[in-house]
């Protein structure tokens, strides 16, 4: 094997390899290097790996085998140096992630952040000093501020995750409110506006079901053997419903008259591949249809445009809003404002 090739190979495995406190098995980097076309032996990794450390902060953990492998937790260096465009791209994800994702998840990009922020600043002739002026982004609807996840159970989720191990863990229950024990087999993990959240097996059960992460008080490993789910697609999960409490898992042909302003908006971002609009009629009106899921989180977007929206199909949904309408109307009824003295 040519030299050309030994450091093509040396790069992917340095790409590859995570911080701490996260680590990467000898026996995964042979199976990824295979997926990019190399060929090696376990034995021939580990010399790689060995070779490479005398020269880049890296850590073997020799207390199981295969051995794991990462950089030292405060290691920023990364490969290729940044460019300018990818500066700038990296400012703007940093505005639309940071209300999204967790705290502690945040704190392990965070370098890469400021080091775009550093490298736009340091440009003085083009202007690009003064990216924070002219880079902003602005959530669809109001963003709640993330709940707060400890990092040691983000750190002990996402390893169980990435390396598939079973863990052991202390979980509040949202219902009964109790704190409860479980053994998970992690399968996905899924961030829905401002919480984040497990998919994962319990026990001996096979079916699939949603953490919060935020309600994790420990975790650690299991000395359980982690029963995976070759077919399970995370995707796949979502599409059917999951994230959208479901009322059912086929989807409805909805039929509704909307005013201009959001026919316009559906026109540049449509509800679905099947989506049309109609003409205005001679008030204004846009007949839509569009084939969408039948779950709470569609009556919920659509209830969120008030009267600029008036469902006709579904018939329970439109039911639905009606009787919600008519509760506000009513307790607006129940409600005797304060008399005052003239």
């Amino acid at each position: 094997m040519g030299q050309r090739d030994t450091l093509f190979r040396h790069l992917a495995i340095l790409q590859m390899l995570p911080r701490a406190p996260h680590k990467l098995s000898t026996s995964t980097v042979q199976m990824r290097l295979e997926e990019q076309g190399y060929t090696m032996t376990l034995r021939s990794i580990q010399r790689d790996l060995e070779k490479l450390a005398e020269h880049f902060p890296l850590e073997c953990h020799k207390e199981c085998k295969p051995y794991r492998w990462n950089y030292v937790a405060n290691y920023t260096s990364d490969l290729p140096a940044m460019d300018t465009v990818t500066a700038l791209t990296l400012v703007l994800a940093e505005e639309t992630v940071r209300s999204l994702l967790p705290k502690v998840a945040i704190d392990k990009i965070g370098y890469k952040f400021e080091s775009a922020r550093k490298h736009l600043e340091g440009m003085h002739e083009n202007g690009f000093s003064q990216w924070s002026q002219r880079v902003r982004a602005i959530p669809n609807g109001k963003s709640l501020i993330p709940a707060e996840i400890q990092p040691a159970v983000w750190e002990g989720l996402t390893d169980a995750l990435l390396n598939h191990h079973a863990v052991n863990v202390e979980y509040l229950s949202r219902l009964k409110g109790e704190l409860k024990t479980y053994t998970l087999h992690p399968l996905g993990l899924v961030t829905r506006d401002s919480s984040s959240y497990l998919l994962a097996s319990v026990n001996s059960h096979d079916d699939v079901r949603q953490f919060a992460l935020h309600r994790f008080r420990s975790v650690s490993a299991s000395a359980s053997l982690y029963r995976a789910q070759p077919d399970f697609n995370v995707q796949h999960y979502i599409d059917q419903g999951a994230f959208g409490f479901p009322l059912s898992q086929e989807p409805v042909k909805f039929i509704a008259r909307v005013i201009t302003s959001v026919a316009w908006l559906l026109a540049e971002t449509p509800l679905s591949h099947d989506q049309s609009l109609s003409e205005p009629d001679a008030d204004g009106w846009v007949q839509l249809t569009a084939t969408v899921p039948n779950d709470q989180q569609t009556q919920w977007w659509i209830m969120g445009f008030g009267s600029g929206i008036d469902v006709l199909e579904p018939a329970s949904w439109r039911e639905h809003i009606l009787q919600q309408a008519r509760e506000v109307i009513s307790r607006s009824d129940d409600y005797e404002s304060p008399s005052c003295d003239v």
